[in-house]
């Protein structure tokens, strides 16, 4: 089936939010793991399974995390998938220290700049930046897009605990904005302040707390006012937006409340509601719940010209959900929007 819609379809499958690592990534939290070098529970929960782990599931990752030329292609074949934008996996370089931080960056982005140079039709990419270096990374970010042709940043969520609504982080967005390329904001562990809750009934990963974590970032960002600050700002957001499009009728409600009555005297007003921030500055993918139903009224909420597709792999792959996101009850104006043209737009990529 998925073969027959390939032959007659007009538009390119485009994943958003596929995983990709170099083996140095994995290498440096093992040696971090191994020699007790990390105060970082989440991180320990994370990268102690994904880095260190024997069992079937890690080894399957792995394989597939730091393979562009082999096993990724022929699943990408099997699925129908024929374009992916690569992102360095969660947690990046978010708990290394600068200079380290700074190396590792480096090192990914060369690496996805020569993959990219080296099979362009099947892959774009996004740039790692280490948000613990001077000035938040923004030079890294600038290098690699006017350099190296990446096409955005990849924030894995919080920085060694820190959200990126704070002012060290001012000159980052200001970069995104000044060089028109989104910034991609994905899950990581829960921040050791949340983290216990979640991991004491094994809910600290993507089941639950991936989600919680990334979707309590992108509210702290509009309620701060950093889309105030950078209107030309474009964020995206995957898994269907960490379900804020499904609340955001009684965030809209309760924010104005709040703000009406005084109740947080730290909380400076907003000019617009905060959906409206939303529908202006953030794009949603579909990454890791692509169901009909979550994903019509996603589009709904949104508006049709704010969801894209993306997959999740090697997290997720299913490739049968392609052929279900096929049979969505758009027009094929809508299938092409949805699956490439708006990930062309965002993204600037090169055209068919």
């Amino acid at each position: 089936m998925i073969e027959q819609q390939q032959d007659h379809r007009k538009y390119r499958r485009i994943a958003t939010e596929e995983a990709w690592a170099p083996p140095e990534l994995f290498e440096t939290f093992r040696e971090m793991l191994t020699a007790s070098a990390v105060d970082d529970p989440g991180l320990q929960s994370l990268m102690g399974y994904y880095a260190m782990g024997d069992s079937d599931r890690p080894q399957f990752i792995r394989r597939r995390m730091t393979d562009t030329d082999s096993i990724r292609l022929e699943e990408m074949e099997t699925a129908g998938i024929d374009h992916q934008i690569l992102s360095l996996t969660s947690p990046g370089v978010n708990p290394l220290a600068a200079q380290p931080a700074t190396e590792l960056a480096q090192l990914s982005n060369n690496r996805l700049a020569e993959i990219v140079r080296k099979n362009p039709v099947k892959f774009s990419a996004l740039a790692a930046v280490p948000f613990t270096a001077a000035e938040a990374g923004a030079g890294e970010l600038e290098r690699a897009v006017n350099q190296l042709g990446l096409k955005g940043a990849i924030l894995n969520s919080h920085v060694r605990d820190s959200y990126t609504d704070r002012p060290e982080f001012y000159s980052f967005y200001e970069a995104a904005e000044a060089l028109r390329v989104p910034v991609y904001l994905h899950p990581n562990a829960p921040s050791a302040r949340l983290l216990g809750a979640f991991q004491e009934r094994g809910l600290d990963g993507s089941i639950y707390g991936f989600g919680v974590e990334t979707g309590l970032h992108l509210l702290r960002l509009i309620v701060s006012g950093i889309f105030e600050r950078y209107p030309g700002l474009k964020m995206v957001v995957g898994h269907l937006g960490e379900a804020i499009p499904f609340w955001i009728n009684r965030i809209d409600y309760m924010y104005q409340r709040q703000i009406a009555a005084g109740r947080y005297e730290h909380v400076a007003p907003l000019a617009m509601k905060p959906s409206e921030y939303l529908r202006r500055n953030v794009w949603i993918t579909t990454s890791g719940v692509n169901w009909s139903n979550e994903v019509m009224f996603t589009r709904e909420m949104m508006g049709a010209d704010r969801v894209m597709y993306a997959m999740d792999y090697p997290y997720q792959y299913e490739p049968d959900e392609v052929a279900a996101m096929d049979a969505l009850p758009m027009s094929d104006y809508e299938k092409q929007r949805f699956f490439e043209g708006i990930a062309t737009d965002v993204f600037g990529l090169d055209p068919r």
